[in-house]
C-alpha cells in the first residue's frame, strides 16, 4: 500500500471527466490514501456528494462558507493535516484560477491556504484539445508547474465532445502512480538511468525461437522507481507484456544483438546502467530462413549454437562506463556465482537470486554482492526491492563523485 496513511485532498471541478474521479478516489484508497473529496459547484453537474461520501467515508465538501466547519473555515481546517491536494479533473478555467491566485470558492481557497512545504499541489487538466492548445492555458499550466505544482498528464486520444488530441485526463491507475511517485524521495534528481529487462527470443527459423520465461517484471520495476526517483530513463526491453512506466522511454528489441546495439546507442551518455535482463547466452548459428518441416521418417534436427555478445562487460569496459549493476539468476550456489560474475565483469555491484523462484513472480527474495561484502533481502514485492536498490545505487553514486 504505497500510499497508506497519506491524507489526499480530491479536488473535483466540472468538466466531464469528473465521472472518472470516483473510481480514482477508490483506488487511491487501494493503497491505503485517506481520501477527502472537495467539489466546486461545476462538478455537481456530473458527480454528487452524496456519491463520493459513499465511496470514501467522509463529508464531500461545495461551499466555501459550509458552518459544519469551526468559524467557517474549511479552506483552512482542511489543508492543514493535508500531505497532497490532488486536482483531477482540472479545468482550463480552474488552473487560470491557480495561475493567478483567485480564490473564489472552498477548492480554490484551500489551494491557496495551504502550508505549501507539506501538501502538494497535483494537477490532472482535462479539457478540449483547442482549449488546452491555447497559449493561454500553456502559460497557465507553465505557471503553476513553477509555483511547484506537479502536473499529471493530460493524455492524448477520443475526448468526449467527438474530437481527437491532447487534453485527455489520464486514467485513474495512471494518476495514482504519479501521486505515489511525488512522494519517492528524488535521489536520482538529473540522472540518467539505462535499464535492461524481458527476455531475448533468438530464432531457430520463422516460427521457432529459444527464449526463456523471465516476465521482465523485475526490470520494470526498476525503470519506475528510477523514475519515481527523479532520473530520465530509457529502458531497452525484450518481448515482454507489460506497459512500460509512464515517463520512461521504452525500446523494444527482441534478440540479444538488437538489445545489444540499443544499449550501446545510450550508455555512454548514461550514470547508471542496470542489466536485468535475461538475456540468452548463445543464438543458432545459422537460423533457417523458412519454417523446419519435420515428417516420419526426418533425422534429427542438430543446432549449432554460437556465443551471443556480453552485452553488460561490453558497457563496463567502455572508456567512462557509467556505474554498472548486474542481475544474476542463478539455481544453485547462488552468492558464488554471483561473486564470479562480479569479477569477471569488473562491475560494482551484483544483484542476485534463484531463477525458480523468481521467474515470473510478483515478489523475490534478492542477495546483493559488492566486491567486499554482501546482504540478503528477505522476499518483497519487486516494486519495494526496486526502490530499496535505487538507494542503494543513489548512495554508490555519492561515493562515485
Amino acid at each position: 500500500m504505497d500510499l497508506k496513511d497519506r491524507r489526499i485532498l480530491l479536488g473535483i471541478t466540472g468538466g466531464v471527466a469528473a465521472y472518472k474521479a470516483c473510481d480514482l478516489a477508490r483506488r487511491l484508497q487501494d493503497e491505503g490514501a485517506q481520501v477527502q473529496p472537495i467539489l466546486t459547484h461545476g462538478a455537481l453537474h456530473f458527480v454528487t456528494p452524496i456519491l463520493l461520501q459513499a465511496l470514501t467515508g467522509r463529508p464531500a465538501y461545495v461551499e466555501l462558507w459550509d458552518e459544519r466547519f469551526q468559524g467557517a473555515m474549511g479552506h483552512i481546517v482542511l489543508s492543514r493535516d493535508a500531505d497532497a491536494l490532488l486536482i483531477a479533473p482540472a479545468t482550463a478555467h480552474f488552473i487560470a484560477k491557480l495561475a493567478h491566485g483567485l480564490c473564489d470558492d472552498l477548492l480554490s481557497s484551500v489551494a491557496l491556504a495551504r502550508q505549501r512545504d507539506r501538501c502538494r499541489l497535483l494537477v490532472a487538466p482535462a479539457m478540449n484539445v483547442e482549449m488546452w492548445q491555447q497559449p493561454a492555458t500553456q502559460r497557465n499550466v507553465r505557471t503553476i508547474e513553477a509555483d511547484g505544482a506537479a502536473i499529471l498528464g493530460p493524455d492524448s486520444g477520443d475526448q468526449a465532445c467527438g474530437e481527437v488530441g491532447e487534453g485527455r485526463m489520464l486514467e485513474p491507475l495512471q494518476i495514482v502512480a504519479e501521486v505515489v511517485a511525488a512522494f519517492q524521495p528524488k535521489l536520482l534528481q538529473g540522472r540518467r538511468v539505462l535499464v535492461t529487462a524481458g527476455p531475448t527470443f533468438e530464432a531457430i527459423d520463422p516460427v521457432r525461437g529459444i527464449t526463456n520465461r523471465s516476465s521482465g517484471k523485475m526490470g520494470y520495476a526498476i525503470a519506475r522507481a528510477a523514475q519515481e526517483a527523479g532520473a530520465e530513463v530509457v529502458l531497452v526491453s525484450g518481448p515482454t507484456a507489460l506497459a512500460p512506466p509512464r515517463g520512461v522511454v521504452r525500446h523494444e528489441v527482441t534478440s540479444a544483438r538488437q538489445m545489444h546495439e540499443a544499449v550501446l546507442a545510450s550508455a555512454a551518455s548514461s550514470d547508471v546502467f542496470i542489466s536485468v535482463a535475461a538475456v540468452a547466452d548463445w543464438r543458432p548459428e545459422q537460423p533457417s530462413m523458412a519454417k523446419m518441416k519435420k515428417s516420419a521418417d526426418s533425422e534429427p534436427v542438430q543446432l549449432r549454437f554460437v556465443p551471443n555478445p556480453d552485452i553488460l562487460a561490453t558497457v563496463a569496459a567502455l572508456p567512462s562506463p557509467p556505474l554498472c549493476v548486474g542481475f544474476a539468476a542463478e539455481s544453485e550456489r547462488l552468492e558464488e556465482h554471483a561473486r564470479a560474475k562480479l569479477a569477471t565483469k569488473r562491475i560494482a555491484l551484483i544483484v542476485a537470486n534463484l531463477a525458480q523462484d523468481v521467474l515470473g513472480a510478483d515478489d523475490a527474495e534478492l542477495m546483493l554482492v559488492g566486491a567486499q561484502s554482501s546482504v540478503t533481502w528477505p522476499r518483497a514485492s519487486k516494486i519495494d526491492h526496486a526502490r530499496r536498490l535505487i538507494g542503494e545505487i543513489a548512495a554508490r553514486l555519492t561515493i562515485r563523485r
